[in-house]
């Protein structure tokens, strides 16, 4: 299938996030190989960045540099994009379901008059026609969707951590092309941005997340959950009930009004398992759960299940784990 695919890269601690890579090879699935994929790095100085993109996949990388792109900045960024898509007329625009994506993607297909398609996560090929799935009703069913022919891109936001992105070919390089900004009239300037982290792993991109709920009692509850992430490279999340509570920043909230996560591991420490709270994290690859409570409905979603008390387990699993990981 001959398309040509646009992937929005997004840069993040000084590195390209990985649902940018996973958004690669999601291109190549959707052109078979038949196709080009470019990427379009948009920000202040993002230039040093264009090789990562050649290495996952990308045949040609959009460059547009200007001090007005240094922090997202929704119409700044739509002008940017818009300006790239005139020059690389792509087919497909590929954006990561993150904080940037979800606004910039609505925005671009408005202007556009273009479809979209928000939260996939997974990408077929059905009688040569593109379907994409992503989840409806907070993650209880999926449905499989494709664009009609229409004559305007296809603009699609990939859920982090679904896709995975192919290994760097180091051989591989692509030519840079700079697109001038086209300086439109801002409403607003972002002078800095004061911002809260949650951790040194971006909590959607994590492979490992260990949350808590109103279990943990306290902020100091959280101590044992940071040790056991510190341990497996995960991160720390936690339920709202946590958040609401105070034990925790709002930063780390997965469920249906905070972050959604799908990690290869969801461990779950004092959570009842509130429907808000499962449609956050309900995709996840393998759940353990630990409740004192063995009625909680977490142990309903969960493979693995341990009744007892957090404070008790969650230390002993971080022992076995160094131990393990230490032998090797």
């Amino acid at each position: 299938m001959s398309k040509t695919i646009l992937v929005v890269a997004e840069i993040r601690g000084g590195a390209v996030r990985q649902v940018t890579l996973e958004a690669l090879s999601a291109a190549a699935v959707i052109h078979g190989g038949t196709g080009r994929t470019a990427a379009v790095l948009i920000g202040s100085e993002v230039s040093a960045y264009s090789g990562v993109l050649a290495q996952h996949g990308a045949d040609t990388v959009y460059i547009v540099e200007h001090a007005d792109l240094e922090h997202y900045q929704p119409e700044a960024f739509a002008a940017a994009l818009e300006a790239v898509m005139q020059q690389a007329k792509p087919d497909v625009l590929l954006l990561g379901h993150t904080a940037v994506g979800r606004d910039l993607a609505p925005a671009i297909a408005a202007r556009l008059g273009a479809g979209q398609m928000a939260d996939v996560t997974g990408i077929d090929i059905q009688d040569g026609r593109v379907t994409f799935t992503r989840p409806i009703y907070a993650g209880k069913a999926f449905e499989t969707k494709a664009f009609t022919e229409s004559g305007t891109p296809w603009v699609v936001t990939l859920r982090p951590n679904n896709i995975k992105a192919g290994e760097a070919d180091s051989s591989r390089q692509a030519p840079s092309v700079n697109v001038d900004y086209p300086s439109p009239s801002l409403r607003a300037v972002i002078r800095d941005v004061v911002q809260k982290t949650s951790g040194k792993i971006d909590l959607s991109e994590a492979k490992v997340v260990i949350s808590g709920g109103r279990g943990v009692r306290s902020a100091e509850g959280f101590q044992p959950l940071e040790e056991l992430a510190a341990v497996l490279g995960g991160a720390v999340g936690a339920s709202r009930g946590a958040c609401d509570a105070g034990y925790c920043d709002y930063a780390l909230q997965i469920g249906q009004t905070g972050k959604v996560v799908t990690p290869e591991l969801y461990i779950a420490c004092g959570i009842s398992g509130a429907i808000q709270h499962l449609a956050g994290m309900s995709q996840s690859r393998v759940i353990v759960a630990i409740n004192k409570d063995p009625e909680a409905p977490i142990f309903k979603v969960a493979d693995y299940g341990i009744v007892g008390d957090l404070f008790e387990i969650v230390p002993l699993l971080t022992k076995e784990f160094r131990t393990l990981l230490a032998s090797r």
